[in-house]
């Protein structure tokens, strides 16, 4: 008795729609760490892909079942996978440049840290920011909004159908240029903070030339820089927050624009 889950045809399908699964899920942020191993996360996205599967229905042809058609449609769907992943991707990548910029006003530009997600040194801002990013991401549950999206997104774009000469990537770079906008947006009453007070010791020094303005500054800036970060969470969170619920109707648009 032959069972249909495992028939011939459902074992390719299934191994389509894990390469585009498996793809997204390596390229978000939280799986990106090399803390997170590769095990982990291929198992993760074989047990999301055999949970989501029953409920997909999708169907390939005998060209796309052949080794080279194949072959070529898992590629596809993998480098789709990964394209969902990288737009979800850059609103983390605006937090790290934000808090980069406020990082080093703050004078911590010799302060760095080794970040485990990309193994790479990246200033000790930017990785507090990330944590903190990262847990708001998951208090949210927008994990379970990009399973909701993964599942609309077979619907949106079946597998064999990716094209890349339409409007998505321009699509994508539009927003790849919002997000250094974004990342100012998020430090800019830090930065107000941080320039008043460059200003005010600057004024200082010329009044008052015995001064230690240099060492001054240092104390002075991060005390005042924390203290507005931590003023201004709330705010920050909260257009994080309106960022992350739109992300649902930001991939569906790069999925209908494909």
């Amino acid at each position: 008795m032959e069972i249909e889950l495992f028939s011939h045809e459902n074992w390719y399908v299934f191994l389509v729609s894990l390469a585009r699964l498996a793809a997204m899920v390596g390229s978000l942020p939280i799986f990106t760490s090399s803390q997170a191993a590769i095990r982990l996360r291929l198992g993760l996205a074989v047990a999301i892909s055999l949970l989501l599967f029953p409920v997909l229905d999708l169907s390939l042809s005998e060209q796309q079942t052949t080794p080279v058609g194949f072959g070529l449609i898992v590629i596809q769907e993998a480098l789709l996978g990964l394209l969902l992943g990288l737009v979800v991707q850059l609103i983390f990548f605006a937090v790290q440049f934000g808090a980069t910029i406020i990082g080093y006003q703050m004078g911590f530009s010799a302060a760095e840290i080794l970040d485990p997600q990309h193994q790479q040194q990246v200033p000790l801002m930017a990785q507090f920011q990330n944590i903190i990013v990262i847990l708001f991401f998951l208090s949210l549950n927008i994990h379970h909004l990009l399973l909701r999206v993964i599942v609309d997104s077979y619907r949106v774009l079946p597998p064999g159908n990716l094209d890349f000469s339409g409007n998505a990537i321009p699509f994508v770079l539009n927003m790849t240029g919002e997000m250094f906008v974004l990342g100012f947006r998020l430090v800019t009453p830090v930065l107000i903070v941080l320039m008043l007070s460059m200003f005010i010791l600057g004024i200082m020094s010329r009044v008052f030339s015995q001064l230690q303005v240099f060492m001054l500054s240092f104390p002075i800036n991060i005390s005042l820089g924390l203290i507005i970060i931590g003023m201004s969470m709330g705010i920050i969170l909260s257009i994080l927050g309106g960022e992350f619920q739109g992300l649902r109707e930001c991939l569906l648009n790069v999925l209908q624009l494909l």
